[in-house]
């Protein structure tokens, strides 16, 4: 590892602008400096021990004086009372960790720093754009409920998803949405049950979540996107499901997919009559496909019209509808999150991960879904590499002392995303990065991009394993042959089933077998670049996701072509002066060595700090409050 990678935080990491309902009274006899501490350490060691069960994120208990696991009233009451104590004072260990700007004295501002950590709000409360973090401090504070948000986003698909909002000649209906869950709401008030009896135990306590309709779920259809898939309803959830509900996420609604997850495209048939399809629109300019193959899951975030996301990715189908959608994805390392009960492209590339408004609500999702899974023997490779909490990488300074590279060839002409990125090389700079160009990269590296995505070589092979695991009894197209014989599909991909079905067992090893050519590629691939890393001490490499609604050459091949995980966040949008989609946006992307999520999850909030909320993202105008009543 570079010797420049940081790990510490500071208190004024993140700032969640939770009201307190005012300053904190300090007596002035607590102020003086060097106040003995020895009070407030007895009081800390006197607290009562963690109720059974309570979880939060690390980020917000980490200053926890009281080691109740939680960061309360009673914390602030520890801090204030030894206002003016210096690193010389007796007892300063037990709150030194409070200290957040590290200079050997409690100030004010180490008290203001820790009560942002109270994840309480008795303010107003507005679904539109609303985080992971105003969520739950509404509905620690009353403000709202579980199952108050999760009508809240049943009533805004209702009125958003099939209907035109946009008034433009070639405007469109999202159609962002396969199903939505009929026990939502008992699940929302399962999940407020749980908070009035043990307080908020996890992040993800009643947040309202959609996941891609290549995952199983146990209370709706699991599709694919395809209408011959349409009676598909499973008795198991996806690992990845399981993870979300035992969090206290409410499993909201099933997106849309390009069907099978097989393009960007972002087409799909499920519902629909025999010979039909239709597209998936961008809720920024709706006349524009919102990417593929997550293009619901990316709509339907943007749009508001859940809490989270979750999509899948084998060739870019998280990162891509994310740049599309202005929202942060995350591409895990293959083997960080079991894919066990999602439906299968490629099993040598596919991976699942969130898509999420910010990167921290992306961090906190991720939490949820990591884990070693038998049904899935890559994740046996995680054991000691994942971190307590992605959160704990979330720092606004975490640029700062880092080595970044970039291929100069991986970086687009296009004017808008030309601009982007030499504005965003800037922002990186400013915010103490290195930035260090390759204009020739290591022998090889055209070739780890050119590689080949296994769709078509795995696909027969890996849906058979599904079908024979999970696909319910009912379903009658068991096979490809059988997708083709329903007639219950996308038309246009008749002959891309064909072919798919003809890829024989012997074709499908000498590809991706033990010693096939595919995983010779990704494992040398993942070789080269690690190296690339080392030699160059790069904390990451960065590089455009894509242009306005559009890819851009092979970059989405770089991180599935090495198993590295990889981080798209915002960099801000299409100008009219650009001349390509006015208010398109264009994210960048970080890859990093392997399980280093945490790394990249920290570098992506930095930027995006730096950036500020109207650049690195903007609401979709049409979308926004539904009228009152």
């Amino acid at each position: 590892m570079p010797s420049t990678r940081r790990r510490a935080l500071a208190a004024t990491t993140v700032t969640c602008a939770l009201a307190l309902g005012g300053l904190v009274a300090v007596p002035a006899a607590n102020a003086a400096a060097g106040t003995d501490t020895a009070a407030a350490a007895a009081a800390a060691a006197a607290a009562p021990a963690p109720a059974a069960g309570t979880f939060l994120a690390p980020y917000w208990v980490e200053l926890d004086l009281t080691g109740d696991r939680q960061v309360t009233a009673d914390d602030l009451e520890v801090l204030s009372s030894v206002l003016g104590a210096t690193s010389a004072s007796s007892g300063w260990s037990s709150i030194s960790v409070a200290d957040g700007d590290d200079d050997g004295v409690i100030t004010i501002s180490d008290v203001a720093a820790l009560s942002q950590r109270i994840v309480y709000d008795d303010g107003p409360f507005e679904i539109v754009e609303a985080s992971v973090v105003t969520m739950q401090a509404a509905m620690n504070a009353g403000v709202t409920t579980s199952v108050e948000l999760t009508q809240d986003y049943l009533d805004r698909i209702a009125a958003y998803d099939t209907t035109k909002v946009d008034p433009a000649g070639n405007g469109r209906p999202l159609r962002s949405i396969i199903t939505t869950s009929q026990v939502a709401l008992a699940a929302a008030a399962e999940a407020d049950a749980t908070r009035a009896s043990d307080g908020m135990t996890d992040m993800l306590l009643g947040v309202p979540i959609a996941v891609k309709d290549n995952y199983d779920t146990v209370d709706m259809p699991t599709t694919g996107g395809c209408g011959c898939w349409d009676g598909n309803q499973t008795t198991t959830d996806a690992a990845m499901v399981a993870g979300l509900r035992a969090s206290g996420a409410v499993i909201l609604a099933k997106a849309s997919l390009d069907e099978f997850a097989f393009g960007f495209a972002s087409e799909f048939s499920s519902y629909q009559p025999a010979g039909t399809s239709t597209l998936v629109a961008s809720p920024y300019v709706t006349s524009q496909t919102a990417g593929g193959s997550s293009g619901g899951t990316g709509a339907a975030i943007a749009a508001n019209l859940a809490g989270i996301g979750f999509g899948t990715d084998t060739g870019g189908s998280i990162r891509i509808p994310s740049s599309f959608n202005q929202l942060v994805g995350v591409r895990p390392t293959v083997g960080l999150a079991s894919r066990d009960g999602i439906i299968p492209l490629a099993l040598s590339q596919d991976t699942g991960g969130p898509i999420a408004r910010t990167v921290t609500d992306a961090a906190v999702a991720l939490d949820s879904v990591t884990g070693v899974d038998a049904a899935d023997p890559v994740t046996a490779e995680q054991q000691g590499l994942v971190p307590e909490s992605y959160t704990s990488f979330l720092d606004a300074d975490a640029l700062a002392g880092t080595r970044i590279g970039y291929v100069t060839s991986m970086v687009s002409t296009n004017r808008t995303t030309a601009r982007l990125f030499a504005e965003a090389l800037v922002t990186l700079q400013a915010q103490g990065a290195t930035v260090v160009p390759i204009s020739t990269p290591p022998s090889g590296f055209a070739a780890v991009l050119a590689e080949g995505s296994g769709s078509t070589n795995e696909f027969k092979h890996d849906l058979d394993a599904y079908v024979a695991r999970h696909l319910a009894p009912n379903v009658e197209a068991r096979s490809l042959q059988g997708v083709l014989a329903s007639g219950m599909y996308v038309p246009s991909r008749a002959g891309t089933y064909r072919s798919r079905d003809a890829v024989t067992e012997a074709t499908y090893q000498g590809w991706a077998g033990p010693t096939g050519t595919h995983t010779t590629a990704i494992a040398n691939g993942h070789a080269l670049v690690t190296s690339m890393l080392e030699d160059q001490d790069l904390d990451t490499l960065i590089y455009p996701s894509g242009n306005p609604y559009a890819a851009f050459s092979t970059n989405m091949r770089l991180s599935p072509n090495t198993g590295m995980p990889a981080v798209t966040v915002p960099m801000g949008q299409a100008t009219d002066a650009d001349g390509t989609v006015t208010g398109a946006g264009v994210n960048l992307e970080f890859l990093g060595r392997d399980y280093a999520e945490g790394d990249l999850l920290g570098l992506a909030y930095a930027f995006e700090q730096a950036t500020g909320p109207s650049q690195s993202r903007t609401a979709p105008t049409y979308y926004g409050p539904l009228p009152a009543g």
